[in-house]
């Protein structure tokens, strides 16, 4: 797709144009795209300018002296409210009336989706189409209610008399009378009328109409201030009103382009912005714990308030501004735990062993008990030293100070020499590890680093909290606690100690070096506000000049990359781009607003045209993180990874080679072709929350290209040679991605492999037949043992909790076809015509029907099978349903001829022996035979008995003998005679010998002819061709899962010996089997067992498979092992901005198309990548995590 795709294809662009005027206006619908009667157009205009004739009458009866000023206003509002009630109630009225003869109307099914048949100026279509009504009646209530008070107070708002005491002109008086009018009719048409679509959409759907409320909800706080005003004669209120009159006729325009958020999305944002700077809080990793948060913390800032005596203000400050600052969700956490698991009602799960640093424990509650101590032991000790203090010497502050500014420089030095590149990303550090290609390497080379991280550790949780405390209760301006401003400022200062100790050492030390210089001159001003709103202002300006830099970073790199990027030079990137230069004190004006707003730039289309997107809280996104994700069976490898990769996160933020890990940073891992993207939800003392997103394996085009861009990035930065250069530049920096460290993980290993050469190798072919029989033994005998040890367990437990092994560890889900017709079907097979031994050229099989079976996961790691019917075809066919859950039949490669053996004629009268075994007791020869016996329905054999002893002529009895002896089953001081007896016991022989090759007739055939290629993939797969003893195998679930569990491990068994050479003796093939059955988990990757073995960590993983595309068969093996992870940091303000275009395309333009030019790939900024990370619906990650606890220690 070249540069120059449309960025709105031409019915998208129609959609937009007659979608946008209806946002500018509030809602009427002046653009329809047909031709409507121009009564339409005439009865939104009259709505329209309902209000402002409302509101006219009170006005003018008010400058006519007629009525006050608050009566003329409640004239207006009660005139509006019962219009709107006449309104939602002809609305109301008419779509009853529409559902009652709905279904005799007939449609025009031609008709566009948003076209009405209009009758009438009245018509029912018309109020239809005019106002759509409430979904809900107690809106039609509130809303009309809402209607009438704004059109009441806006003409108290605009009244022209009040406008000339606030302007003194008239000319200003008629312009903000006229255009503020408009601003309120295009409020109350947005209430009552029909709401428009905002180009600020936080939600998808508007489910409970609240985006009706946000347009009314902004002029409410207009009229607000200026009440405020007119109640409170405040100098201050006075120049607030008269700018803010001025801004409230520019509304609609702020409206259009979306600056202003939507309600809900404000609320959360307001929220998190008090919470962080006038509480010292966090944004919250949810929504329940930010209004608990908020709650908590408005709380613990009034009761100060409240404190008489500075010695408890500082006390109680400090222990709460502590306690606030923990992880307390993790107190529910442990306590569900503990429930859960401590009467065994329900197990607890693998993955809790995984301690991922520090977990609330006794340990870590007597810990931070101690702490807590210390602290309020010294804070409450230099306090008052410090207020009955008469020397006057140097200032305990001022000793501080310089501890401060050391513990800072210190701490900066040894945290930047910890990641990759140093200096913002600009050069490549020289102390890191150069040439990293195997973890042992990464952990030999990191050894000086890991002693500079701990003392990196030590300055910042150790001496430099205490120190701040110390610097806060020895200041001064504690005496004037008893101020709102200086309650919420020290509040503020004592718990950001805590819950951001980085930045508050930051903010501390600037407040320090200010004092410094200013030691022999006075700053009026700046003394007067007092050290906790020093603080809380310094907070702010750092916040958003660190966000202004970063944004100024991604505005460039959208600049420069528009036309440095071939691919993204589009015909009109010449002209935007010396618009840009042009109007670049525009740009920075946009870049400061947005950075003022914490708000993100917004980059139209992705393109170097800028816009200040609305106000949203951290997680950009509504909803609770981890609601939503794209499931595919590729998930799975992301689920179990999760938490190795936070253990693994949370030593490299203990360490500080991923910097500050601040709520709204975004990390990039890589690892072979999987990419995971971390986000930081929340942040306190000694822990951080993160979310987990994988992204696709499948990659695209745009995927590939963007995902090779990070990995030459990433080895340029961590896989150089150490001849390079010591402190080179990045050659990457206008990349949105900066390399941080490189992570040990434990993490699975993807290995695939062509079986060419393999599987279909006559050699190894005709091993796996000689082999099956072998393992099948040992795989029954494995099993017969297991049972008759838990036979033995429930014989001493009470009668009613005896149940049979099937009932308790069997889950099987039979679907088998009928039989019909299946006694009149052929086979090539000698079974059925064992007059003859050869095949057909084309390797025919039944006519009839087979059944294609697949395994189920049972609690004691049987594999169980299901089985359903498949149709098969006749030479020339097409078969028409699928031969597993994996291939298609016609994506199979062509069947290629079997090998096989002369005809020779041996008589159809052996055609007609049957088989006549009789369910009659075994007499064993050794009394302890019977604990190894075989269920007695598989003892039936399903063969004529001519064919059966020729079968049984293959069975390996020396093998048998040989498992027999390695059985510990029987615990006596006569072990080795009670052995030997077992294996002379004929019957117990005859037993098994009678089923396993029984078994491997069905599996493999009769014959000596040796499996194709195509038959040894089915048979793996669970999908056996059809033969005469398939019908008794099926209906014995318990003996097919052993029997498909053998092959599978037969085919492994091939493999290995094919890679690593032949099997030398017996005791070396039970070294494999007992492997294979140990730490492998052998299947498909389409069984729901593979995803439970990847989940309990099964070290290895082999699977075969079939790629139609090529013809090719495949074998992939998964090995669990510590793997290097290569983590970078991404540029916040880039993703946040690509998030915010991504949110308008989709939700307001509805610019869907998966070519769009947005979601074509951008190797400098990433774009398919952070496109495919976003929430959904608009994003499509494959695995998202709830939030995960992370410690910092």
């Amino acid at each position: 797709m070249g540069p120059d795709v449309p960025l709105l294809n031409d019915y998208k662009q129609e959609f937009f144009w007659k979608r946008f005027p209806q946002t500018v206006l509030g809602g009427p619908r002046f653009k329809l795209g047909y031709c409507a009667p121009t009564y339409t157009y005439v009865n939104q205009i009259i709505l329209f300018l309902i209000p402002w004739v409302f509101g006219g009458v009170g006005t003018v009866l008010y400058q006519l002296n007629i009525l006050e000023d608050y009566w003329a206003s409640i004239l207006a509002a009660g005139l509006m409210l019962l219009a709107a009630f006449i309104i939602q109630g002809l609305s109301l009225w008419v779509r009853r009336k529409s559902v009652a003869v709905e279904t005799f109307t007939s449609e025009n099914t031609l008709a566009d989706e948003d076209e009405f048949d209009f009758s009438s100026c009245a018509g029912s279509e018309t109020i239809k189409f005019i106002i759509p009504g409430k979904k809900y009646l107690i809106n039609t209530v509130f809303h009309s209610i809402l209607a009438g008070a704004l059109c009441g107070l806006g003409t108290w708002y605009l009244l022209p008399n009040r406008l000339m005491i606030l302007y003194v002109n008239t000319g200003a008086t008629a312009v903000l009378f006229v255009f503020g009018w408009v601003t309120v009719c295009i409020g109350e048409y947005s209430l009552i009328i029909n709401t428009a679509v905002e180009t600020a959409t936080f939600q998808p759907q508007d489910t409970y109409e609240v985006n009706a409320l946000t347009r009314p909800l902004y002029i409410f706080a207009f009229i607000a201030v200026d009440l405020a005003y007119r109640f409170t004669v405040n100098p201050v209120l006075l120049e607030t009103a008269q700018i803010l009159h001025i801004i409230f006729v520019f509304l609609p325009i702020l409206w259009a382009i979306g600056i202003l958020p939507p309600v809900d999305a404000l609320v959360l944002w307001v929220l998190e912005q008090v919470l962080e700077f006038v509480f010292g809080g966090s944004p919250m990793a949810t929504n329940v714990r930010l209004f608990v948060m908020f709650t908590v913390s408005a709380g613990v800032v009034i009761a100060t308030f409240f404190i008489p005596n500075t010695l408890g203000v500082v006390l109680f400050t400090t222990g709460m501004g502590f306690i606030l600052s923990l992880d307390l969700g993790q107190l529910e956490t442990s306590f569900r735990l503990c429930c859960s698991t401590a009467d065994g009602s329900e197990p607890r799960p693998k993955y809790s062993s995984h301690r991922i640093g520090w977990q609330l424990g006794w340990k870590e509650i007597l810990i931070y008990i101690s702490i807590f101590i210390l602290m309020l032991t010294e804070a409450g000790l230099l306090h008052w030293f410090a207020r009955n203090s008469t020397t006057s010497g140097i200032s305990p502050q001022t000793i501080l100070s310089y501890i401060l500014i050391v513990t800072l420089v210190g701490w900066k030095i040894c945290q930047e020499i910890q990641g990759a590149f140093i200096l913002f990303g600009l050069f490549r550090n020289p102390f890191f590890p150069k040439g990293i290609r195997t973890v042992q390497v990464f952990k030999q080379k990191r050894t000086i680093l890991m002693k500079v991280a701990l003392i990196q550790r030590i300055l910042l949780n150790y001496i430099s909290p205490f120190a701040m405390l110390a610097y806060l209760s020895v200041d001064s301006s504690l005496q004037y606690i008893h101020t709102a401003s200086l309650c919420i400022g020290f509040t503020r200062a004592f718990r950001m100690v805590w819950q951001y100790t980085e930045n508050a050492l930051l903010e501390v030390v600037v407040i320090a070096i200010v004092r410094l210089a200013t030691l022999h001159s006075t700053l009026v001003w700046w003394n007067t506000l007092g050290t906790g709103i020093q603080l809380l202002m310094v907070g702010i300006i750092r916040d958003r000049f660190f966000q202004a830099v970063t944004k100024l970073k991604f505005a460039l790199t959208v600049l420069v990359s528009s036309w440095t990027e071939k691919k993204q030079r589009r015909k009109s990137s010449s002209a935007i781009i010396i618009l840009n230069i042009i109007l670049f004190p525009v740009v920075l004006i946009i870049i400061a607003l947005a950075s003022a707003l914490s708000a993100p730039l917004l980059p139209l289309f992705t393109l170097p045209v800028f816009l200040v997107g609305f106000p949203r809280p951290n997680k950009s996104w509504p909803g609770s993180v981890g609601d939503a994700a794209c499931i595919c069976p590729d998930s799975v490898y992301y689920q179990h990874m999760r938490h190795n990769l936070a253990a693994a996160f949370c030593t490299a933020f203990s360490a500080g080679s991923l910097g500050n890990p601040t709520p709204g940073c975004h990390y990039l891992c890589r690892f072979q072709d999987r990419l995971v993207w971390v986000f930081i939800l929340e942040r306190g003392f000694g822990y951080c929350c993160i979310n987990i997103k994988g992204l696709e394996l499948q990659e695209t085009s745009c995927h590939t290209a963007e995902a090779r861009r990070v990995d030459e990035v990433f080895e340029m930065s961590f896989e150089q040679n150490n001849q390079a250069r010591t402190c080179s530049l990045n050659h990457h920096f206008s990349n949105i991605l900066t390399p941080s460290t490189v992570l040990p993980v434990l993490v699975y290993s993807d290995a695939r492999n062509v079986l060419t050469g393999i599987i279909d190798s006559l050699e190894n072919l005709k091993h796996l037949k000689e082999d099956y029989a072998k393992v099948f033994i040992w795989v029954l005998l494995q099993y017969i043992k297991n049972k008759s040890k838990s036979e033995q367990v429930q014989d001493n437990q009470p009668l009613q909790q005896n149940t049979t092994w099937l009932e308790e560890n069997i889950v099987t889900s039979m679907r088998t076809g009928s039989c019909k017709g299946r006694k009149n079907s052929f086979s090539i097979n000698s079974e059925i015509f064992p007059d003859w031994s050869d095949e057909d050229i084309f390797e025919l099989e039944s006519i009839g029907k087979k059944t294609g079976i697949h395994p189920v996961k049972n609690m004691t790691g049987i594999q169980q099978m299901t089985t359903k019917p498949i149709i098969t075809s006749i030479p020339g066919s097409l078969e028409t349903q699928s031969l597993s859950s994996d291939i298609n039949d016609e994506e199979l490669p062509n069947r290629t001829p079997m090998y096989g053996h002369p005809a020779t004629d041996k008589g159809k009268h052996r055609l007609m022996e049957t088989s006549t075994h009789e369910m009659v007791p075994a007499v064993f020869s050794s009394p302890y035979s019977h604990e190894l016996k075989v269920p007695e329905n598989w003892r039936s054999g399903p063969f004529p008995s001519l064919l059966l002893q020729e079968l049984l002529k293959s069975f390996p009895e020396d093998w048998y003998s040989f498992v027999l002896n390695l059985l510990d089953i029987f615990h006596s001081d006569e072990k080795n005679s009670i052995i030997f007896e077992v294996i002379g016991d004929t019957t117990l022989k005859e037993m098994y010998s009678h089923v396993v090759m029984s078994c491997y007739g069905i599996m493999l055939g009769t014959d000596s002819i040796i499996p194709s290629p195509n038959q040894v993939f089915k048979v793996y797969s669970g999908d056996m061709p059809w033969s005469l003893g398939l019908d008794w195998l099926t209906q014995k679930p318990e003996l097919l899962a052993l029997a498909l569990k053998a092959f599978r491990y037969t085919f492994k068994l091939m493999f290995d010996k094919a890679c690593l050479g032949p099997v030398e003796n017996f005791a070396e093939l039970v070294s494999y089997l007992e492997e294979y059955d140990k730490n492998w988990f052998i299947g498909m990757v389409s069984e729901p067992q593979w995803r439970q073995a990847v989940l309990q960590e099964k070290p290895y993983l082999f699977s075969l498979g079939y790629d139609p595309s090529l013809s090719l068969y495949t074998g992939r093996v998964l090995s669990l092992q510590e793997m290097l992870l290569h983590v970078g940091q991404l540029n916040a303000e880039a993703i946040r901005g690509q998030w915010a275009n991504l949110s308008w395309e989709l939700l307001y333009a509805t610019n869907d198309d998966e070519e769009r030019y947005s979601i074509q790939a951008h190797p400098v900024l990433l774009r398919n990548l952070t496109v495919q990370s976003a929430n959904p619906p608009l994003g499509y990650p494959i695995y998202s995590s709830p939030s995960i606890h992370v410690s910092l220690f």
